[in-house]
């Protein structure tokens, strides 16, 4: 079984970001630099038909226009990892949660390091919006496209939440 998968850079505020999918669903979102930093792999095909409707939201996002992504979003990880992802999703645009309430919010208030294990290995940040965690003290904690455009995202987030 080989299925194509496609890909396209999109030149965001915080760098340019790689965008991965199968023609129809985005799978990755990759950073320039940082721990979830993600390179092209040779077999696949570069295409920015597949990806119009996410640039399209991916531009009104850091215009402050778009508050949360309606994407077809395929992600591979353990059944916990893609329970933390979905759980991501309820984390309201301009606000941020700890990992202690993430852990709580989907039913696992003791897994809190598991948790943050499974936020950090997100396959598509900022769609899936894992910058939206911080620290029980409210500190910025690690983000795999960096501390700086962690800082970046929740300031336009909370500079455009009442608009």
């Amino acid at each position: 079984f080989f299925m194509n998968i496609y890909y396209e850079y999109y030149k965001s505020p915080v760098g340019k970001l790689l965008l991965v999918g199968d023609g129809v669903n985005i799978m990755k979102l990759g950073f320039p630099s940082g721990k979830m930093k993600l390179r092209r792999e040779r077999n696949w095909t570069k295409d920015g038909l597949p990806f119009k409707q996410a640039i399209c939201q991916l531009e009104a996002f850091f215009e402050g226009e778009l508050k949360s992504f309606d994407l077809p979003l395929v992600v591979t990880g353990t059944s916990f990892r893609k329970l933390v992802w979905a759980g991501l999703m309820d984390i309201p645009y301009g606000e941020t949660w700890s990992y202690s309430q993430l852990a709580n919010h989907i039913g696992t208030p003791n897994a809190c390091r598991a948790v943050g294990s499974a936020n950090g290995v997100n396959p598509i940040p900022i769609i899936i919006p894992c910058h939206r965690v911080v620290g029980s003290d409210g500190s910025l904690t690690g983000f795999g496209g960096g501390l700086k455009t962690k800082e970046f995202l929740l300031e336009l987030e909370s500079k455009n939440v009442h608009r």
